[in-house]
């Protein structure tokens, strides 16, 4: 009986169906806690039709890909990840693309339950279950004109290269898709927090370029204070001409002076007669002393 109960358990485990073993399970990576994503290869996605927003038939889980993003349904939580198999970023409610929560009810693979009683061919009543504060929040969110969605983003098909075994981690993951994907998202969810930058090639440092030799720049002209004028000095008066002594000179002399002009003419000329008639008198007697 002993030997029978220990062998109930491995009989149990052979009679699992292979197919079950096979299913895809999901898990969802948190900072520090990891439950993991195992999906062994690419998953096989189809169109949701009418949508631009595709889904995983094969997949036991709500897995969809919109805008170059793969986005799954776990709980009663959206989580999101530019890879197939993770890692998976938790995304809020009031971040959830429009497009993802549209899809409708058949195609969550794994619905919960709370969906039970709800439309097939139309989208979760997310509103009834999540709250006024939220419908508040995305108002019209399940109203939309079909004839201009937007076309479907491109599949990374090149994900299928990395099964499993050669799955990338870390930054290979953003290299990869920077080399093999170029979409560019219309989500802003998605371009800021789960696109992964596309790598850059790092440019050497511009090298300097050498300043020109510096002018020696004119001086300012110095303000020049006005010199003190000199102190004036009275004019010098010149004295007056002082006169030669009359000592020793002829009366003759005296009379060209021009000072002495006018005052020595009269006398000069009485002179030149008184020697005239001197003259004449000596002539006068000379003559009479010369007759016989």
């Amino acid at each position: 009986m002993r030997h029978l109960l220990l062998a109930l358990p491995l009989l149990v485990g052979l009679c699992i169906p292979a197919q079950a073993q096979t299913q895809f399970s999901i898990g969802i990576e948190m900072p520090g806690m990891s439950i993991g994503i195992n999906m062994p290869s690419y998953p096989q996605l189809q169109r949701v039709p009418g949508y631009p927003v595709y889904y995983a038939p094969q997949a036991s889980a709500n897995y969809f890909f919109y805008d170059g993003v793969y986005w799954v349904f776990e709980g009663d939580d959206w989580y999101a990840s530019h890879w197939y198999n993770g890692p998976w970023r938790r995304v809020g409610r009031e971040a959830v693309p429009l497009f993802v929560l549209r899809v409708p009810v058949r195609y969550y693979r794994q619905p919960p339950g709370f969906f039970r009683g709800w439309r097939d061919d139309a989208p979760p009543r997310w509103g009834e279950h999540w709250g006024r504060d939220w419908e508040r929040s995305r108002p019209n969110w399940d109203r939309w004109d079909r004839r201009q969605a937007p076309a479907p983003a491109p599949l990374p098909t090149y994900q299928q290269k990395y099964p499993q075994s050669r799955y990338p981690q870390g930054d290979a993951q953003r290299s990869i898709r920077g080399d093999q994907y170029r979409y560019q998202p219309r989500e802003p969810v998605v371009r800021q927090q789960f696109l992964p930058p596309v790598p850059r090639q790092v440019s050497p440092p511009p090298r300097p370029v050498p300043r020109p030799p510096e002018r020696a720049r004119p001086e300012a002209p110095r303000e020049r204070t006005p010199a003190a004028a000199p102190p004036q000095r009275a004019p010098a008066v010149a004295p007056p001409p002082q006169r030669e002594p009359d000592r020793g000179r002829s009366d003759s002399n005296r009379g060209n002076r021009p000072d002495d002009a006018g005052k020595q003419g009269p006398r000069k000329a009485d002179k030149d007669d008184r020697k005239d008639d001197r003259k004449d008198d000596r002539k006068d007697d000379g003559g009479g002393r010369g007759r016989p």
